[in-house]
């Protein structure tokens, strides 16, 4: 690399990424790992910093009422790199569209908002108990419990979303009055054979109370991926990193 050249914003968060989740201890301790602590810390410092314009990325266009579009996926993903330690990409999504709540099995992750804006509920599932998670494993239904354990609204001028194995690990994410985009990294990436395939949840109402506060605890039933739920691709267009 020319000795004048500048290094992209995304180039050092590819390699502070790197340096990071190839500090993962194996027990997944993390909290007590000082390293990844505070080679996390960097990385969210660093991704606190990113912009869409730093991506080449920018909030679509409005059409025109008369203009006639195909039906395109409410979300698409523009991959930007992948390790065995981590998976880099954006996600943008369309106005009213939403991710649906999904875990992370034994992954950490962080989502850095580029545009527009997105509320986000994360739940931790909490240990079996007996009683109601029988009764519903008898019926053929996957049901844990678990804990809402934050919810808000995120934008360009907010810090990331941090998420661990234990903590915040399964999320649902909703773009707000209009369209939104965020910068999102995974470690390790999904994988089936390694056990960390997605699975998709919708929280059963208890008590019949409809509305959720922070530490409330619901039961949540596990479903197939929802049928108005897909996730098209495109080009990335920003600069590119090195691994």
């Amino acid at each position: 690399m020319p000795k004048n050249s500048k290094i992209s914003v995304i180039q050092k968060i590819t390699s502070q990424a790197n340096q990071t989740f190839n500090n993962i201890p194996s027990s997944g301790n993390n909290v007590d790992n000082k390293v990844f602590v505070e080679q996390q810390m960097e990385l969210v410092s660093l991704l606190s910093q990113i912009t869409a314009a730093d991506l080449n990325i920018a909030p679509p266009k409005k059409l025109s009422a008369s203009s006639k579009q195909p039906p395109s996926a409410p979300v698409t993903y523009m991959h930007i790199c992948e390790t065995d330690a981590f998976s880099m990409g954006v996600f943008l999504l369309k106005p009213g569209a939403s991710i649906p709540l999904h875990d992370h099995p034994g992954m950490n992750g962080m989502l850095k908002v580029l545009y527009g804006k997105v509320d986000i509920r994360c739940y931790d599932k909490l240990d079996k108990a007996a009683g109601a998670e029988a009764e519903h494993e008898r019926q053929g239904d996957a049901v844990s419990r678990a804990v809402l354990r934050s919810s808000g609204q995120f934008s360009a001028q907010s810090d990331p979303c941090v998420l661990s194995p234990a903590k915040d690990n399964l999320h649902e994410i909703d773009a707000v009055d209009g369209p939104a985009a965020f910068l999102d990294v995974l470690a390790p990436p999904y994988g089936p054979d390694d056990g960390r395939d997605c699975h998709y949840y919708k929280v059963l109402q208890t008590a019949g109370r409809k509305e959720q506060s922070e530490e409330d605890e619901v039961w949540l039933l596990e479903i197939p991926q929802p049928d108005d739920f897909w996730c098209g691709g495109e080009p990335y267009p920003g600069p590119q990193v090195s691994v």
